[in-house]
């Protein structure tokens, strides 16, 4: 039940964060799901190495969006190069 629970909260970051990015950005429903899961792992793994968050402990709804939010804009910038 946690890997539904997972997607959907990835679907929601990502989408929220695409909301957010300014620009267009061609990827679909699922590639927006596995932006927001590792927007949330990525801030998680940040903030663990900042102290922020405890060992075992998660990064929040925000905090993923903002991880999604950081992911976007380094894609965007490689996608561009290519």
């Amino acid at each position: 039940m946690s890997w539904i629970i997972s997607g959907v909260m990835g679907l929601i970051a990502g989408a929220i964060a695409r909301l957010l990015f300014p620009g267009k950005e061609n990827m679909g429903w699922i590639m927006t799901m596995v932006l927001g899961i590792a927007g949330s792992m990525a801030a998680t793994w940040a903030g663990r190495a900042l102290g922020l968050y405890a060992e075992g402990a998660a990064a929040g709804f925000i905090g993923s969006i903002v991880g999604a939010l950081v992911l976007l804009f380094i894609y965007s910038k490689v996608a561009k190069k290519a």
